[in-house]
């Protein structure tokens, strides 16, 4: 991934439908108390997701951590009350106990070797019934993200691209096989929804926010709109406009959550 800093404007371009997936995911957890002391929003960014979970536990002590500095930024000025911090998911460590780490879209970012090994960590660092619920987008093989690999395969920017992109993530057995021996429960499922955008240009700018970092980052600005210009002409063949004039664009969301022994 591009060490460039986030963007939480662009990210918010799409809040509703960036949100929605967290309200899915917090819907299936359930811990043993309904007042958790410690609750923890990893990969926060601009503290869309973190405002579900104070509003789902208002007398939780909670946190919300991010890498992007912008983003926390913008979490701040957003919630104000709620703490926020600058962190590495890689070496985080919470410090105390926590009844329920929660992550909206991050650990996708993370190497393929690492991911489930700082999950692992981090559900070991639980008491007895803690959640560890998480989600992530499960659509490398959608028709939007092979045109981003294909794009940066044909042109002149194809040997800088040529590592661009992130790891796929693991399989829902890989998932349980390596999450159960340490779990009491581990639930799994996949959700695809089918947002209705503006138009060709409006996928463009959703996975400007996300997806397309890897390959636009490392781009001088002209061959940036030229890659651009491009993709949007794929997508202009991949995804038929609808009968109101706006795309659908199909994105699947792996979500799993998790019970401590």
């Amino acid at each position: 991934m591009a060490t460039k800093d986030w963007s939480a404007n662009q990210y918010l371009k799409f809040e509703a439908e960036r949100t929605r997936p967290s309200r899915d995911l917090l819907a299936q957890v359930r811990l043993q108390s309904k007042s958790p002391k410690r609750v923890v929003d990893l990969g926060c960014g601009p503290g869309n997701s973190t405002a579900v979970l104070l509003s789902q536990y208002p007398d939780a002590r909670l946190t919300g951590m991010d890498s992007s500095l912008d983003m926390i930024q913008k979490a701040r000025a957003t919630l104000p009350d709620v703490e926020f911090a600058v962190d590495d998911l890689s070496t985080y460590s919470p410090g105390e106990p926590v009844d329920l780490f929660f992550s909206n879209a991050v650990f996708q970012w993370l190497p393929r070797g690492e991911r489930l090994q700082v999950i692992k960590r981090l559900i070991e660092s639980q008491p007895s019934g803690g959640v560890f619920a998480f989600q992530v987008p499960d659509n490398l093989t959608e028709p939007s993200h092979v045109a981003m690999r294909e794009t940066a395969a044909d042109g002149p920017w194809a040997e800088t691209l040529s590592t661009a992109g992130r790891d796929s993530f693991q399989s829902p057995q890989e998932i349980y096989d390596e999450l159960k021996p340490i779990c009491a429960d581990v639930d799994i499922w996949h959700t695809h929804y089918n947002h209705s955008l503006e138009s060709h240009q409006a996928v463009v700018e959703w996975v400007k926010g996300t997806g397309l970092r890897p390959f636009i980052d490392p781009l001088s600005p002209a061959d940036k709109e030229s890659f651009l210009k491009a993709y949007r002409g794929r997508l202009e063949q991949l995804y038929p406009k609808s009968v109101d004039g706006r795309v659908l664009l199909r994105y699947p969301r792996l979500f799993v959550v998790t019970v401590r022994n």
